[in-house]
């Protein structure tokens, strides 16, 4: 393997900026150019830093989200290979970076090995994605393309069908136990059901889900 590949890193958490930066330099067949820690800051940089590759925090805090900062990237330069790093699988997330022009999605829990393995697979031309990710394309493929649930509501509606809670639903998607109950009340309007077992019976027969 010799690809000395350049790669920029956009990630507002400092202490996980370093992290992979110190990952990065650590193998020879890429290149560590940059970091920073918002769009703002790195693209005027671009036509210098001339990236292969940027690895994107999806949930930037300040300044631009890591969606538009895909799609200014590839927009200014469409050979530049994003990868979106995330705390979460965000089945709704996911979809918006890669419908972006994200060319994959891996989770902050990623080990080095996972990050190396990563990004060895997407200059061969692979799509890295934990396997979680991955399942949830595939998922998506394989439901109804008319369904008239959105990627969120799917989400609460699958963790339904496996019996979790309000609460659960709320933890595991990182919204409020109110916003929860509000997606089961725009489900069943949806679907014309009136409770979580037609729910899941209609969404599973129509494959919405």
């Amino acid at each position: 393997m010799n690809f000395h590949k350049r790669i920029v890193i956009i990630e507002d958490d400092y202490e996980l900026r370093e992290c992979y930066k110190l990952i990065i330099k650590s193998v020879d067949r890429y290149h560590f150019v940059n970091s920073y820690e918002n769009c703002e800051q790195a693209f005027p940089f671009l036509n210098k830093d001339k990236p292969d590759i940027v690895l994107m925090d999806i949930n930037l805090f300040s300044g631009m989200s890591g969606i538009d900062g895909v799609k200014y990237l590839k927009s200014k330069n469409p050979y530049i290979e994003v990868v979106m790093i995330s705390v979460h699988d965000d089945a709704e997330l996911v979809f918006d970076a890669l419908r972006a022009g994200a060319s994959g999605y891996i989770t902050k829990s990623s080990n080095y090995i996972e990050l190396i393995q990563s990004l060895d697979e997407l200059v061969k031309g692979g799509a890295p994605m934990s396997s979680k990710v991955a399942r949830m394309v595939i998922n998506n493929f394989h439901s109804n393309p008319n369904s008239p649930l959105s990627e969120r509501e799917k989400d609460v509606l699958r963790l339904i069908a496996e019996g979790k809670s309000y609460t659960q639903i709320a933890d595991q998607l990182f919204i409020s136990k109110e916003t929860s109950k509000t997606h089961i009340k725009n489900i069943y309007s949806k679907l014309e059901v009136n409770s979580k077992a037609e729910a899941i019976e209609t969404a599973k027969s129509k494959k919405y889900i």
